[in-house]
């Protein structure tokens, strides 16, 4: 039988130095023994080689003293790829709680060790698989035996009898001889290693276990007499085996020669097989060697090939961001701006914006920032933005001067003799149209730029609007049939029988005006505000509208013709950028209130009380202007306001003056004059109302007032009539205002 491993020394040897090369203190190798480990689970043992290939090991016991006390561990070896031992793990002795014998292996040469301080109870615990059951035994013996030894207890033990382990262990224990020396000389001594060593099975068995097994052996009969008896029969059957073994020995002495031979050729195959198995170890180790290193450099390889195709990937990327399309360059560099070529303009617009914000700073890979190709693009990006801004800016300085000029040429777009022409600006804005999106894209690229064209536009459209308003203006004048009006004097004798029926014709003319060219200038105003990409809020219809006010119809109409195509920017309350619209939109609209006046000075002269009725049509004007677009027009009906009370204050202070000269009469008999006329008056002046009262009735506080102070220092002229004047033309003027004219203010009729 093969010699068992627990007494190999060589394999001793090689588990102390195994584990001395990973602890600092040295440990006692009490056992050691080959093993194949499995896997398996309590209660469920698996079959062997089933599902998990056995693996050799080494299970060593080993001892550690530290101080007074001593440690025990349960230690499993591997072998390394150069066949040395070194440690896999570690069991403490302590933690052992239960050792279990494999039921479902016939050779009962499977165990497994339960330790209760593992992680996860629910991993498979190793099963061990021993050469044959005495190695079990002896290694599982020793465990049991340190557990009692150590800690005073030994585990719980399944799948075997304690007490055939205790009779195993008195059975086979090794015999040692030794030699002591006497004085007859040296002698043999056989000694058990039991004696020699712990006891082991002393603690195994309880005396109650002891008596039990004595009470269970005497039930058995032995066949044993007296001992001499016995002994003489012992002998007979020694004596006969004895012959029995010499003469089967001397029959097959060829045969053991013959397996002697065997024995030693099969030695030396043996050895020459070991020979060659070293020397495949090394070519083996060699081989693995070789096959790490081109894994390594396999892995080095497919990691550069992966770097390269990002790489790759990367630049192709940053390619298209550097390289500009032909096309487009042709576009940016020399490209026409007439109407068919502003399609390709607009897209190459669109790539130069995006390309320029791909390669800011914030927009690249901080990686990228540095690189001399990127530099160097942005470089050539924003030098090709400067061309092309250049060149846009000044085709469009040339185009509007161009666009107007023709206007300007055409007799048919002014108003001639005899027929009035509203203007009309709907092909202008529709050519304008089409650069709308290039001058947004222009302000994108460079703002600055836009200051010129702005500048170009409003003096360009300034001298259109200027003599379409001086035509118009003269036209009016001129082909209104209005002579001048008999307004009512309070000086010469008064007509009972005076006409107060009017035909407001130059109030008309006004009317006219105001009614084409406001809504006019607040449509350019807003168009001007949307074509030039200023940020402010765009006009827009008013909630409260509706079908009579005018201005809200002239802003919904201008806001129906005005859609540039494009992005239209956001509406902002920025105080700068309204600044700025609003000195443009003087620019542009400068001049114009020259005509404006021209109608009211005409008007006022023809008729004084027509500043009654023109003063209603631009307070009903201004009260709809409220859009920040159209912020010059509300300057220019303010200023028309102020003249026309500015007149209308002129021509009061006339009858007023002309009242006060009736003071100078030395006697004034009866009714004076002033107050019939002053009824004629307020007639009129009725008839003029078109809207607010407030100019009419600030007239008639200012003249009844100066009528009556005159009234009173007439009447002082004859002390002794003075009621009698007083009342006598108090009643006329009563009944010569109230009378026919009911709905004048309640200071008068008071």
């Amino acid at each position: 039988m093969a010699r068992s491993s627990a007494d190999d020394m060589e394999l001793k040897r090689s588990c102390e130095a195994g584990i001395l090369s990973k602890e600092k203190a040295a440990e006692t190798v009490a056992m050691c023994m080959r093993v194949a480990k499995g896997r398996g689970v309590w209660g469920k043992a698996g079959k062997l080689g089933s599902r998990h290939m056995a693996k050799p090991r080494v299970l060593a016991i080993t001892t550690k003293a530290k101080g007074q006390r001593t440690k025990a561990f349960v230690r499993v070896l591997k072998y390394s790829n150069g066949g040395v031992l070194e440690p896999a793990k570690v069991y403490k002795l302590k933690h052992l709680s239960k050792v279990e014998v494999v039921q479902n292996d016939p050779s009962g040469c499977t165990f497994l060790l339960g330790f209760d301080n593992l992680r996860s109870q629910s991993v498979s615990p190793p099963q061990w698989t021993m050469r044959n059951k005495d190695d079990r035994n002896r290694l599982l013996m020793c465990i049991l035996n340190m557990c009692k030894e150590i800690l005073g207890e030994i585990p719980k033990v399944v799948g075997m009898d304690i007490v055939e382990m205790a009779m195993w262990a008195k059975e086979n224990t090794p015999v040692k001889v030794t030699q002591v020396s006497t004085k007859d000389g040296p002698i043999e001594s056989v000694v058990g290693e039991g004696d020699s060593q712990v006891a082991v099975e002393k603690d195994l068995v309880s005396q109650a276990e002891e008596e039990d097994i004595e009470a269970l052996l005497g039930t058995y009969v032995m066949a044993i007499g007296e001992a001499e008896a016995f002994s003489e029969r012992m002998k007979r059957e020694l004596v006969a085996l004895e012959s029995a073994n010499v003469y089967a020995l001397m029959e097959t002495e060829s045969v053991v020669e013959e397996v002697l031979e065997g024995l030693e050729i099969a030695t030396i195959c043996v050895e020459d097989m070991d020979e060659w198995l070293g020397i495949f170890n090394i070519k083996l180790r060699h081989m693995r060697e070789d096959i790490q290193s081109i894994e390594w450099r396999n892995n080095r390889l497919e990691l550069q090939s992966v770097s390269n195709v990002a790489l790759s990937n990367e630049l192709d990327k940053m390619l298209v961001l550097l390289q500009i399309p032909p096309e487009y360059e042709a576009s940016l560099t020399g490209g026409s701006f007439d109407e068919g070529n502003m399609v390709k303009n607009i897209e190459a617009c669109e790539w130069l914006t995006s390309a320029i914000k791909n390669l800011e700073a914030s927009n690249v890979d901080p990686i990228y920032v540095k690189l001399r190709a990127i530099r160097e693009k942005r470089a050539e990006f924003v030098l090709l933005k400067c061309t092309f801004v250049r060149r846009a800016s000044e085709f469009l300085r040339n185009y509007f001067p161009s666009l107007i000029d023709f206007m300007l040429n055409d007799k048919g777009n002014f108003s001639q003799r005899g027929q009035l022409q509203r203007p009309d600006h709907a092909d202008m804005r529709y050519k304008c149209r089409t650069y709308a999106r290039l001058l947004q894209y222009i302000k994108s690229l460079d703002k600055s730029c836009l200051t010129p064209l702005r500048k170009a536009y409003c003096h360009s459209l300034n001298l259109l609007i200027r003599r379409e308003a001086r035509e118009f203006s003269n036209e009016l004048r001129s082909g209104s049939k209005a002579s001048k009006s008999s307004t009512p004097l309070f000086e010469g004798p008064a007509s009972a029988n005076q006409s107060i029926s009017i035909t407001d014709t130059s109030a008309d003319a006004y009317c006219k005006m105001i009614t084409v060219f406001i809504p006019l200038l607040v449509d350019e105003s807003s168009f001007f505000a949307h074509f030039m990409c200023f940020d402010v809020s765009a006009l827009a219809p008013s909630d409260e509208s509706d079908n009579n006010n005018p201005v809200a119809e002239a802003k919904s109409t201008s806001l129906s013709t005005l859609e540039p195509s494009g992005t239209v920017a956001k509406a902002s309350n920025s105080s700068a950028e309204l600044g700025v619209l609003n000195q443009c939109l003087q620019e542009l609209l400068d001049g114009i209130q020259e005509d404006f006046y021209a109608i009211v000075d005409w008007a006022f002269k023809l008729d004084p009380l027509s500043c009654v009725s023109m003063h209603g049509i631009t307070d009903r004007y201004l009260s709809g202007q409220k859009a920040e677009v159209a912020g010059y027009v509300h300057v220019l009906l303010d200023d028309l306001e102020t003249r026309i009370s500015i007149l209308f204050s002129r021509f009061v202070d006339d009858a007023c003056y002309q009242i006060e000269k009736y003071e100078r009469n030395v006697r004034q008999i009866g009714v004076v004059p002033y107050i019939p006329r002053f009824s004629q008056l307020a007639a009129r002046m009725e008839q003029y109302i078109n809207g607010s009262r407030d100019l009419v009735d600030q007239a008639y506080t200012k003249i009844v007032t100066i009528m009556f102070v005159t009234l009173e220092k007439i009447a002082q002229v004859e002390p002794k009539y003075v009621d009698i004047v007083l009342l006598e033309n108090y009643a006329a003027f009563q009944h010569s205002t109230l009378k026919n004219y009911s709905s004048l203010p309640g200071e008068l009729r008071n």
